[in-house]
Formats: structure tokens, C-alpha cells, sequence
């Protein structure tokens, strides 16, 4: 896949209309719909403000939970619109409807250096399909599209690739930052290149590990995935997370590790409990033995101290470190040190770091070392498929530089 993608800077936006496809699927407080984070809001205004201030009138659009087409009022884009008046100091006309006849009115009037907000593209069930028809109506609203929500760069819906098809396509900032920092990694990386795995299931990341094998010097594999890689080398694992099924295919992963001289390291020691924490920050005891070793009536929780030296070792020499998903049950204090050993390592690192979305994400940013990674993608999902080398959709429509 090509990575090298025309941005808003490569093209000319005076007096142009622009659709920006952007992230605002923030989170909701249940009972008073109130934003409970903006991050997303923060992260689209760089490309808003360039776009307003280089003449563009901007027609911004959005999905916001998943309302399965439906028209749900809870679910409504509202409460984006007066936080992003708030952001960009200036009125963000709000559309009643998608590609209806308010929608059409209002892009219509719109005027350089004027921003309008569609409602919630997931109210209208043709989104998710991808309709030709649907992606045409948003498109005929405008002149231009900006792709800048990173987030769903690996659906083909409408909005994400479909316009793509009426449209001259471009990517906002981002984007262009994610597929730019992301796509060096994985094309170009500066050398020793370290892929940190985590997480709870093989099955999630069995694509990432195999693609990630051709490219890198050093594969960690961490959290509840590594005791199937602990019973494929013959390891008691007492009750912890198993997938009977993918013994085989971790017993492959480690031969093609060796065959091709690529480092694959996982636990020596492991943080074990009697039963899973319920609630999951209940306070819990635990006790650390080897990882060969685990009781047969208890499960592995977390890696242990020696773990995450050998781990942090393997980090510190490291030109580029891509790290996705968390070495323990981390939600639970006594089960997150291994996780914050980890993140501690990385952030000391004086290489490219960059941290895939979820969990590994939400890690970084409780702890407190955000500031100190390189790069924190805004995608779970499409950060993900990124590893696994697969085409993004949202990505693959955008002119070629």
C-alpha cells in the first residue's frame, strides 16, 4: 500500500467547499449526555482552523455511536456542535438532517471561512453500506473531501472511502500524521525495530504477529495472548487464558521467529491470582512464580518484575518500538505494574515510539507518560490493521502525492 498521500497543503482551498470527515465520536455521560472527553473535538481543530483560514467553507461530518441507522435523539451530534463553537472562538451551523433538505440549504448558503456540521452519518443506514447513492448525495454538497478521522480509515462506509469516488481526495493533518509516522515504521524503520504485543486473545493479533515477523528485529508478546505461547512450548499454565486451537500456529510463530533470526521474547516470571478480580479493581493477592511453573488452580494476571526488565532491555536500544495492547489485567492497580514497567520503558526510549489505540493507549494516558511517546495513534482498529499490513480503505481512496 502506498502511504506517500496528497494532504490539505498539497491542494488549493480558496473558495472551495470542503467535506471534512471527521472523529467525533466522543463519549457520552449516560444519564446527562454530557461530553466526558474531547480529545477527538481537540485533535480535528488543527485542520479545521487551516482549512477556515485558507478560505475553505468547511462541511464537516461525523458518525457518534452506533445506532444501527436509526434515528436516536441521544445520539445526536448536538452537544459537538457548541464544544467545537467553543474550540474555534467562532458559530458551527448545525444541519438537522444528513443530505436532507436542511442539509442541502445550509451547504448551499455556506460561505469561505464558515463551518457547518451534518447530523450523525450513522442515522442513515446506507452510511455503513457504503451506497453509491448516499455518497454521491454528500459529495454533490461539496467540491472537495478531507479524510481526518483516522479512527475509521479501515471501513468502507460512505463517508470514509464512497465520496472518495466524486470527490479529489486529500487527508487532514490526522491522518496524515498517523499514515506518516506509522507507515514509515512499517515500510523504512530505523533499526533495531521492537514490536511489543499485548493483549488478551492470539486470535486478535495473529495477522499483526505474522506481518510484523517480516519486519522486525525483536517481537515481546505479553498480556493474557502469551500463555498460549507458554503451552505451545510446553509450559504448565494453570487456568490462565488458553486457545487450545492456536497451539499449533504459536508453536509456527516461534519456528518462523528462529528461522529468520527475529527475537521473540515472552514471560519468565508471571503475577498469578486464584480467580479473576470481580469488580475488576477489587483488591486482590497475588504471588509471582516462573513462568514454566503456574499452579494449577491459579491464572496468570500480569508479567513479573524479571519480565519486565528483560522486556525493558530489549526497549532501550530500540531506534523504533511499536507497542500494542497491555501486559496485564491493568484496570486492576495490582495487576498494572507489569503494563507500567513496560510504559515506563518505552517512554524513556530515545527512538520513534508509537503506541496503537485501546487499551495500550488508555494505558499510556492514565499513567502519565503520553507526552513522551512519539506518537499515540487515534485509531483502535485501524491501527491495528495497519500492523497487520492490510489495505485501509479510508487511506487506499486518497490521491497519490
Amino acid at each position: 500500500m502506498n502511504y506517500n498521500k496528497k494532504s490539505v497543503k498539497d491542494i488549493d482551498v480558496k473558495g472551495k467547499k470542503v467535506l471534512l470527515r471527521c472523529d467525533f465520536n466522543v463519549p457520552l455521560d449516560k444519564k446527562t449526555k454530557e461530553i466526558t472527553s474531547d480529545k477527538r473535538i481537540v485533535a480535528a481543530v488543527p485542520t479545521i482552523k487551516y482549512l477556515l483560514e485558507n478560505g475553505a467553507a468547511v462541511i464537516a461530518c461525523s458518525h457518534l455511536g452506533k445506532p444501527k441507522g436509526e434515528w436516536k435523539e441521544d445520539l445526536s451530534l448536538a452537544p459537538v456542535v457548541k464544544r467545537l463553537s467553543e474550540y474555534l472562538g467562532q458559530e458551527v451551523i448545525f444541519a438537522k438532517d444528513i443530505i436532507g433538505d436542511d442539509a442541502k440549504a445550509k451547504a448551499a448558503a455556506l460561505q469561505p471561512g464558515q463551518i457547518m456540521l451534518l447530523e450523525n452519518l450513522r442515522f442513515d443506514k446506507r452510511e455503513e453500506k457504503n451506497d453509491p447513492e448516499f455518497a454521491k448525495a454528500l459529495a454533490d454538497m461539496a467540491e472537495v473531501y478531507v479524510s481526518d478521522a483516522f479512527g475509521t480509515v479501515h471501513r468502507a462506509h460512505a463517508s470514509t472511502a464512497g465520496v472518495a469516488a466524486y470527490l479529489p481526495a486529500v487527508s487532514g493533518f490526522l491522518v496524515e500524521k498517523e499514515v506518516g509516522i506509522m507507515g514509515k515504521a512499517l515500510a523504512d524503520p530505523d533499526r533495531p525495530f521492537v514490536a511489543i504485543l499485548g493483549g488478551a486473545k492470539v486470535s486478535d493479533k495473529l495477522n499483526v504477529i505474522n506481518n510484523l515477523l517480516e519486519k522486525v528485529d525483536t517481537i515481546i508478546i505479553g498480556g493474557g495472548m502469551a500463555y498460549t505461547f507458554l503451552a505451545a512450548k510446553g509450559y504448565e499454565i494453570g487456568t490462565s487464558l488458553f486457545d487450545a486451537e492456536k497451539v499449533d500456529y504459536c508453536k509456527d510463530m516461534m519456528a518462523k521467529a528462529e528461522a529468520k533470526g527475529v527475537k521473540l521474547l515472552l514471560p519468565i516470571d508471571t503475577v498469578v491470582t486464584k480467580e479473576f478480580p470481580d469488580p475488576i479493581n477489587a483488591p486482590i493477592e497475588t504471588k509471582t512464580v516462573e513462568s514454566s511453573a503456574i499452579p494449577a488452580d491459579m491464572m496468570g494476571m500480569d508479567i513479573g518484575e524479571k519480565t519486565a526488565a528483560l522486556f525493558a532491555d530489549a526497549i532501550k536500544t530500540a531506534k523504533t518500538v511499536v507497542w500494542n495492547g497491555p501486559m496485564g489485567v491493568f484496570e486492576n492497580p495490582t495487576l498494572a505494574k507489569g503494563t507500567k514497567l513496560v510504559a515506563e520503558a518505552v517512554a524513556a526510549c530515545e527512538g520513534t515510539t508509537i503506541v496503537g489505540g485501546g487499551d495500550s493507549a488508555a494505558a499510556v494516558e492514565q499513567l502519565g507518560f503520553e507526552s513522551k511517546i512519539t506518537h499515540v495513534s487515534t485509531g483502535g482498529g485501524a491501527s491495528l490493521e495497519f500492523l497487520e499490513g492490510i489495505e485501509l480503505p479510508g487511506v487506499a481512496c486518497l490521491l497519490d502525492r
